[in-house]
């Protein structure tokens, strides 16, 4: 079984930033994706982020392209989301997940708890 635990989270300003940290309990994760999902009040699940764990590659939902960064601490164990630019409309809580998945949460096999995310106007 895999752990997955969020940092990072709080409140900022619009324009402010936030560097979300997803530490996994164990390694191995070199054939899975792992991505950063958002959840607001009301609102269904959706994807932020995702990137491939060994080839580092990575892909972004269109409203976050040049305001967050996914990457990786192969070393560490860790997954990072670099959020600058904050707006009022990333509020959410936000999710790492690991496993086969990419966009869809469906096609995650692990979750972390969540942590918050509120920018303020």
């Amino acid at each position: 079984q895999v752990q997955l635990v969020e940092s990072g989270g709080g409140l900022v300003q619009a324009g402010g930033s936030l560097r979300l940290s997803c530490a996994a309990s164990r390694r191995g994760f070199s054939q899975y994706n792992m991505g950063w999902f958002r959840q607001a009040p009301g609102k269904e699940r959706e994807f932020v982020a995702v990137i491939n764990w060994s080839a580092g590659s990575t892909y972004y939902q269109d409203s976050v392209k040049g305001r967050f960064t996914i990457s990786r601490d192969i070393a560490k164990n860790v997954v990072y989301l670099q959020m600058d630019n904050l707006k009022p409309e990333d509020t959410a809580v936000y999710y790492c997940a690991g496993g086969r998945g990419s966009i869809y949460p469906q096609g995650y096999q692990y979750w972390g708890q969540g942590t918050q995310v509120t920018v303020s106007s």
